[in-house]
């Protein structure tokens, strides 16, 4: 499975930051390299360089404050490729992440798409040097959506009742889609719907505002949208079913340095996961990315104390 659209966007956004570092001497959130502390106490936490990651990252960060760790940032790091063996030499403790992606970064044979197959591969791939916790409800993947319109009229609710309209579907989704393993050839191969090459248009944003406008104005049947885009329930889009797991379970997961996991670390990082599901982190992107641009910070701190979580945990 390979990176998805909005990962392979902060790959290239990683390259470029290197490069912006480079120039500018201390902008780099790793530039002071590993500190490798044995204090359990002190954690630093990281984030990937995108808004969602960034919010969690402060949710982690402000509970583990409330139950007296003594929490430093490191935050917009960038992909996998730096933050991982930030993980690994010390430079971070902890950084959200989601389940089939990091799965796939650590083991590229992995098949796994169930959420518990998935859970249980990638406690397997982690290696002595990385660690997680328990998985969060929240999930942030790929979905086949349609409009209410759509979905009314052909009385879908799956993807599988899409495929008897093949051959009027339009479907929009970033170009890579169109030979994915869990894009088009996935849902033929799991689901019958088979997308002509024609009715294909490329999208490159990753299922963001031009994927959300081709659907609402009519330009394409179906779109390649991640589930915690407010745009769905702002749009009144339908999320079809994917009872076969086409698209890798992705729930958000803290990800650790082994070293540091810790019976009161792991208590915190639980207590959070439990608490964010995916309707929240919908929630919380609207607050930071949609009309409010409220700061990641500034969303995370009012979703830690609105979930009683700003206090010690029990």
């Amino acid at each position: 499975m390979p990176l998805s659209p909005r990962l392979s966007i902060a790959v290239v956004a990683a390259a470029l930051a290197l490069t912006t570092v480079a120039a500018c001497g201390n902008s780099d959130p790793l530039a002071s390299g590993g500190s490798g502390s044995s204090d359990p106490n002190a954690i630093i936490v990281g984030s990937a360089n995108f808004p969602e990651s960034e919010t969690v990252a402060n949710i982690y960060a402000e509970a583990l404050k409330a139950n007296g760790f003594d929490v430093s940032t490191k935050l917009n790091i960038g992909s996998r490729e730096a933050y991982v063996p930030a993980v690994k030499d010390g430079s971070i403790d902890v950084i959200p992440d989601y389940t089939g992606n990091l799965l796939q970064y650590l083991d590229k044979d992995a098949t796994a798409t169930a959420a518990a197959d998935v859970d249980a591969t990638l406690t397997a791939a982690l290696g002595p040097d990385l660690a997680i916790t328990t998985p969060a409800p929240a999930e942030d993947k790929d979905a086949v959506v349609v409009t209410r319109g759509t979905a009314d009229q052909w009385q879908l609710t799956s993807i599988a009742d899409l495929a008897p309209h093949s051959a009027e579907v339009k479907f929009g989704a970033p170009a890579e889609f169109q030979e994915r393993s869990v894009g088009l050839p996935g849902l033929k191969e799991n689901y019958g719907l088979d997308v002509s090459p024609g009715n294909f248009v490329p999208i490159a944003d990753g299922g963001g505002p031009a994927t959300v406008r081709a659907l609402a104005d009519g330009k394409v049947t179906a779109a390649n949208i991640f589930t915690t885009s407010p745009a769905i329930a702002a749009n009144n889009f339908v999320v079809l079913a994917d009872p076969k797991n086409n698209f890798p379970a992705q729930n958000v997961v803290p990800l650790l340095r082994a070293s540091k996991k810790s019976e009161k670390l792991t208590a915190v990082l639980d207590a959070v996961s439990a608490k964010l599901t995916t309707e929240q982190l919908v929630a919380l992107n609207d607050s930071v990315s949609g009309s409010a641009k409220t700061e990641p910070a500034a969303a995370a701190s009012q979703w830690v104390t609105a979930q009683g979580l700003d206090k010690p945990v029990s």
